[in-house]
């Protein structure tokens, strides 16, 4: 069982950063699980935007956000990080992260989730 927290959104101007926090809990080992980031604006479906392997030697990103994201993770402190440069409004949504211990594409646990709003 792992419990994820989210923390670090808020409101931004266009343009803008904001550093993204997701702190893990329980019994098993945070880095026997692929850890992502998934967002989902108002009215619209759950969208990846990056992931991020065991030990944090590979990343994936979607590409409406490469090159402004970073995604990290620091399994001493069992948390993930993502990094928002460039902000759009396009990226208002509430990000999620989730974890997947058997990489394949399955996220066993979730996050509640922190909001993210990006004015023009």
């Amino acid at each position: 069982q792992v419990q994820l927290v989210e923390s670090g959104g808020g409101l931004v101007q266009a343009g803008g950063s904001l550093r993204l926090s997701c702190a893990a809990s329980g019994r098993t080992l945070f880095s026997d699980y692929y850890m992502a980031w998934v967002r989902q604006a108002p009215g619209k479906e759950r969208e990846f935007v990056a992931s991020i392997s065991w030990s944090g030697g590979r990343t994936v990103y979607a590409d409406s956000v490469k090159g402004r994201f970073t995604i990290s993770r620091d399994n001493a402190k069992n948390t993930m990080y993502l990094q928002m440069n460039s902000l759009k409004p396009e990226d208002t949504a509430v990000y999620y992260c989730a974890a997947d211990r058997a990489y394949n594409g399955i996220y066993d646990y979730w996050g509640q989730g922190t909001q993210v709003t990006v004015s023009s």
